[in-house]
């Protein structure tokens, strides 16, 4: 059974972090959806900070959301979206069969997921042949930075940042699930300094074949 998504604190910071973004980062998630055409999967939607930046080209959103605190902000951003986006309270795992789809959006999620290639496989089922995963998701980092990213790991960074894991290979769990990865580069989105675990971005195309 899939674990439910209940994080009230997560769910009052992650809306007012996503309002002040860095304009580094709302660049990024602008790539990471430039050229989506057809039907879109984004997976852990969050406040749906997303949605005003899919293309035209885009004609359907199904947007999944699991934490209902969450869920509630993204309706109100799918509201006011450029393109048509359904906003549901499911879990990648507890999604149905439907109609395959064009493309799959996922946008620092991947590190708070349970199972992330169990999730990963779903998704590569959930895509058409040739479909494409997009992905902008925090990764391990080396050096002092990774064993830093280990220490928040096991103590409170999952605890208030809703199961946030800022040490995993992402980019390695997206080959195991099957899918080649055609396009791929790593981003500082802060200075080498700052403390947070979470400066280091991959950002990246795959495809299902």
């Amino acid at each position: 059974m899939t674990p439910s998504v209940d994080n009230p604190f997560f769910a009052r910071v992650w809306p007012v972090f996503a309002a002040h973004e860095a304009e580094s980062v709302r660049a990024l998630r602008r790539e990471n959806l430039a050229g989506l055409s057809g039907r879109v999967l984004e997976i852990g939607a969050g406040s749906g900070t997303n949605f005003a930046y899919y293309p035209d080209a885009v004609t359907h959103v199904l947007a999944v959301e699991p934490e209902p605190r969450l869920m509630d902000i993204a309706r109100q951003a799918a509201a006011e979206a450029p393109i048509p986006v359904v906003v549901t309270h499911e879990t990648a795992e507890e999604i149905g069969d439907v109609e395959p789809f064009d493309a799959v959006v996922c946008s620092l999620v991947l590190c708070s997921v349970h199972d992330q290639v169990g999730v990963l496989r779903r998704l590569h089922s959930l895509l058409r042949p040739g479909g494409e995963l997009r992905y902008l998701e925090h990764i391990a980092s080396a050096g002092v930075r990774g064993r830093y990213q280990r220490f928040v790991d096991a103590t409170f960074w999952p605890r208030v940042m809703g199961n946030c894991h800022t040490h995993r290979d992402t980019e390695r769990a997206i080959v195991d699930a099957g899918f080649e990865v055609h396009r791929a580069r790593r981003e500082w989105t802060l200075p080498a300094w700052a403390p947070l675990p979470v400066s280091e971005l991959a950002l990246g195309r795959a495809h299902r074949p």
